[in-house]
Parts: structure tokens; sequence; C-alpha cells
């Protein structure tokens, strides 16, 4: 295919290829047609470079799923294989888990399970069946009840339909939404605070039929991105890496559940796409799989999150100067560029690689050259498709929320490498007053290497590029703005995590308790509760906490809590000991930690208010630690 194809005249730009005219309202940006041609010329750029490529790998394939299987899947996924096959039973994690969820959440999960079952009925699996109804019948949680219904396809409605409209009236209280007060209706229209505290498919639910939501479904047309901004959280705002593995996994099966919810309500299909498995390089740089490439990395560069080739090319680019003009837009010669991607495959990991030969073009062309090469995209097959329809979501609000959940189902590895090209995305747009790179700019140059890639629905994705233009360079430009934003865990997520855990902790206590029962050691049990009971009352008095740094200090410390007591005065204060290996420590090398209770393990934020968290989680033990310790 002639790269000629995608260059796009003044008049035809305004034209899908089979010359249907393009509709704006879906692109929420207007977009000008400068902007427009920078993504053409880098599509055009792309198919040079692969023109010249004779050594190209094999294409990606994409699987077509059979019927069920998709949701099979799913579910496997969110960690509820157990609800369906031969390992069907009421496993306590699974019944925890499930008692945590909100009504959004059981409904994109029932669902999943209804089709699953049909699915199995059809093919006469001889496995037990659950029905659906039967899941959710035994759940229930102190804040209401898991209603039984019969259309488990959509939310459930109770019987006592009075207690639904009182939770959600309840809900559009705590959302600030009253139909009959427009200054409210405005806040909302504003869109600058993003709610954490509240499940978004639940937002979305309450949102749909409100004339509030009416409202917004125009909002996407403006020019103007909207300032969202954090919301000021008492007990800590918890950024990604900083929790303990355990209860990322955790994290992960919510995300998934809560992002199909969302999909659910907003009318969005949610489909993971899985790629038919391809022979890939299994040592070099350009066209490795990311595993393998961390894993060879790491043997030179012990722990090290992303590859050693992507962070060489990124400070390449940025020792000679970020305020060159159209940084990233110019391309690199194309012979030179091939040529420099073969010497550094034989040179770079000996070190014998001569980088003063790399023009700073040059080095922005490789980069992107090794972006588009993986063999899977850095969006992930699964992902991407979900990545590119975040574009139809109808409020920038949704929008948001949809990319902060796909950010947390991204592999840790292809998670890293998105934080470091977005933070450095940031930096170049940072200088555009030199460079001429706006941030409109970088989104259209950076969309089709994070967006196209070979294989992924070639024919497809061709006959509709210009529809995909707008859209997924309005992703790419979210992703850059609010990149901070993305790497939040919302704070609902996390206290259903807490949830689960004490709901655990409660349950295996009961278990224990029965075992000893059994045993007859009801005495000896009653003793060693009363002996800890009593260590624990004389060790800290009421009010105050005992903090630890195991690794750094052989003294802890008693703090008494108080209203305005922060994380930071708390690491100050320890700081401020002048004992042991403390003196030598900086202020950013160190961090509180809260283990344990109903939670694995979290990193505290400086502005989290002590007495606040005690209160979520009185049962915690509080540590000074290093991230790496």
């Amino acid at each position: 295919r002639r790269s000629g194809q995608y260059t796009m005249n003044h008049e035809n730009s305004k034209k899908t290829p089979d010359g249907a005219p393009f509709d704006r309202s879906g692109s929420q940006d207007s977009l000008d047609e400068l902007s427009m041609d920078d993504y053409w010329k880098e599509l055009e750029n792309i198919h040079e470079t692969r023109g010249n490529n004779h050594e190209e790998q094999e294409a990606l394939v994409v699987k077509e799923p059979d019927e069920g299987e998709l949701e099979e899947e799913w579910l496997k996924e969110a960690g509820l294989s157990n609800l369906f096959g031969e390992s069907t039973g009421d496993s306590l994690e699974s019944m925890v888990f499930l008692s945590t969820l909100t009504r959004t959440q059981k409904a994109a999960v029932e669902k999943r399970v209804e089709t699953v079952t049909q699915t199995m009925r059809k093919k006469n699996k001889q496995y037990q069946i659950p029905d659906v109804r039967d899941i959710f019948r035994l759940q229930s949680d102190s804040k209401g009840r898991v209603c039984d219904g019969r259309e488990p396809s959509t939310v459930r409605t109770c019987e006592n339909k009075n207690e639904t409209q009182d939770e959600a009236k309840g809900l559009k209280f705590t959302l600030g939404i009253d139909e009959q007060t427009s200054p409210l209706e405005d806040t909302w229209l504003s869109e600058t605070a993003i709610n954490l505290e509240i499940s978004f498919s639940e937002q979305a639910a309450i949102f749909k039929d409100s004339s509030v939501g009416k409202m917004c479904k125009g909002a996407g047309d403006g020019s103007l991105l909207p300032n969202f901004r954090l919301p000021k959280d008492k007990t800590g705002t918890t950024k990604i890496g900083d929790l303990a593995p355990q209860d990322m996994k955790k994290i992960y099966s919510l995300a998934l559940i809560e992002l199909t919810a969302l999909y659910d309500i907003l009318g969005t299909e949610f489909k993971q796409q899985k790629a038919a498995k391809i022979k890939t390089k299994e040592s070099g740089l350009f066209g490795v799989p990311l595993s393998v490439l961390l894993e060879q990395d790491q043997k030179k560069v012990p722990g090290t999150k992303t590859p050693l080739i992507f962070q060489k090319l990124i400070s390449q680019i940025e020792e000679a100067t970020l305020e060159t003009e159209g940084l990233l837009r110019i391309p690199g010669v194309a012979a030179r560029v091939k040529s420099l991607c073969q010497e550094l495959e034989a040179k770079f990991y000996e070190g014998t690689f001569n980088w003063e030969n790399v023009k700073q073009h040059d080095a922005a062309s490789l980069l992107k050259l090794f972006i588009r090469e993986m063999p899977q995209p850095l969006l992930t097959v699964e992902y991407l498709k979900a990545f590119q329809d975040v574009q139809n979501l109808p409020t920038r609000n949704q929008q948001l929320q949809a990319l902060n959940l796909l950010v947390l189902l991204l592999p840790e590895a292809n998670r890293d490498t998105l934080k470091v090209l977005l933070e450095f995305l940031q930096r170049v747009i940072d200088h555009r007053d030199k460079n001429k790179m706006t941030l409109k700019n970088v989104a259209m140059v950076m969309a089709p290497n994070l967006f196209t890639f070979r294989g992924f629905g070639s024919k497809a994705i061709e006959q509709s590029q210009f529809v995909m233009a707008a859209g997924t360079a309005n992703v790419m430009h979210f992703m850059i703005q609010y990149q901070k934003l993305l790497w939040t865990i919302p704070k609902f997520i996390v206290n259903q995590v807490r949830k689960q855990n004490a709901e655990s902790q409660k349950k295996e206590k009961k278990d224990k308790a029965m075992k000893k029962l059994l045993k007859k050691m009801a005495y000896d049990r009653e003793k060693h509760e009363k002996q800890d009971k009593t260590s624990n009352d004389a060790d800290v008095p009421e009010g105050v906490i005992r903090v630890q740094a195991p690794h750094l200090s052989k003294v802890s410390m008693a703090i008494q809590l108080t209203e305005e007591l922060k994380a930071s005065d708390i690491v100050a204060r320890f700081l401020s000991q002048k004992s042991g290996s403390v003196q030598t420590l900086k202020k950013e090398e160190v961090f509180l930690y809260e283990i344990g209770g109903n939670i694995g393990e979290r990193c505290l934020d400086d502005d989290t208010y002590m007495k606040d968290l005690y209160q979520l989680n009185p049962n915690a033990e509080w540590v000074i630690k290093s991230k790496n310790s």
C-alpha cells in the first residue's frame, strides 16, 4: 500500500475514505486542519518506514471468540471462574468478593454469568450450572440487601421499590444533584472535580436519566478541556505503586468489573480482544515483547521498570534540548533511521554504539519506532479497543473515569512504560513556545504510534481511519493532560478492598474458632485472647499509635493522634531523631506505611490525616521505611 493514500488535501480532508461526510460531533475537540495534517503525515511516515523494512515480522492476528468465550474469559480475569465450570462452588474468597460489589457491578457480573450459563447449556457441558439469581441471593451487607430479580442483564430492582428509590435519592444527594436547583446543575456541568468516593458506574446510572445527565450529553463539543482536579481526601490519596501486590490483584478484578459496569450503563460494548499466538523475537531491541526486553534488561540493571533502550532514547532527545521546532513531528531521514536501528541492535548492549552520530529527529523517530514495533501494542491487545472506545462515552468526566480504570488494568510493565512516555511528552509540551508542539500537536503525532499497529484488524482500521484519527488523538490528548489523575486509585475501589480484607479476616476468625471448639480447646483460646488484650492495652494507650522503623532504627515512637496530625509530621519527627542510619536519610527517601488490618500494605501520601485514617483502620501497624525495603 502506497503511503500517498493517506495524504489528504484540503478539500477531501473533511470526508471519510468512502466519501461520507465526517461528523465532528463525536470528536470532542474541534480539530483544526493543520493538526489533522500532522496525523496524516505521521501515518504516511509510518507506512514509509514499514515499506522499507524487508524483515517485517509476523503480523498479529486477533482471534474471533466463540459464543460465551469472551464472558468466560472475563469471569476468569475478574477472579470469578468458580461461578461456573467444574470448580463451581461457594468458595469463601468469591463469596466475600461478591458481597462488596455495588448494584451496577453485580449487574455486570450477573449478565456475564448468565451468558456463560446459557452457552454451557447449549453445549451440554456436564458441569453444575448455578442459577444466576442464586449467586447473589446469598449476598447481603450492612448497607442494603442484594435484590432477587428476574432480569439478570439489567440493574436489579427490589420488591420493596421504596427502598431502591431511597437509595437512589441518597446517592443523588451525595453527588450534589437536586433536579429542582439549577446552580447545582451548573456545578456538575463545569466538570472540574472528579468524584472518586462513589462508584463511577453508580454515578453514571444516576445521571443517565436525570436532567443533569441529559444536559451533560452535549458537553463534549467545546474546544477547551476542563481543569479536572482531585478532591482532598483526609485518609490520603492512593497512587498506583502505593499498595502491596496482593491488594493490587484485588484492585485489578474490581477495576475490570467496574469498567464493564460503566460501559454497560452507558450502552458501549466492552469486549476484551485476544491475539492468536505468533512467533516473536527472543532477544534484541525492536520488535521484542516488553516482558522479554525487561527480563534481559533487569539482568544488566536490577530493578529497572522500563526498557533501557526506551530510557536512553528519551534522554538522548532531552540532552539536545526540547526547544527544537517540530520535535516529534519532523521525522528523521528514513534510510538513516533504518541504519541506526540495525547498528543499535548489534552494539547497544555491548556499549560500543556511538550516540554522537544520532541526530535529535532520528532519536525521536527511533523512539516512535520502538513503541509501534512492539509485537503487541503498549496499550495491549486486550484493551486497545476499549481505549479507543473512550471517545464514544457521553461526557468528559466519564471518559476520564474510563481511562483511569483502563490504566489500572494494564500490566505493570506496560503501565510503567506508558507513564514514562506521558511524562516525557508533557516535558516536550512545556517548551511549546519554542518548539511549536502544543498538546494538540503532540497528541496528533503520537496517536498513530500507540493506536495503529500491524495486523490489528488492518482492513477495518484503514477503512475507518479518518473517523479513528480524531477520536484516538483526543484519547491521547486526555492521557497526556490528565496523567496525574489517571495514576490514582479511586477511593471507592480501595474501600472495597478494605471491606474484602475485613470480611475475610472475620470469616477466618470464625472458622478458627469453630475448629478450636471441635478440638475442645475453648478454655485455652479464651486465656490466650485475654493475655493478648491485656498486653495490647498496656502497650499503647487510647488515642496513641506506635510507629516503628525496623530497617532504619531500633527505636519506636509513641505518637499522640490529633485532628491536624499528618503523615508528613510523623516522618519529620522520625528524621529529627538523628540516631543510627536515620541521620543519612533524606525526607523524599522514606515514607509512612499503613500495614495490616483491612489493607495489605499502603504507602501514605504526606497529606494523610492520621486520626481519620486510624478510625478507618484501627488494627493497622504503622511503619516508616523506604519504598525499596
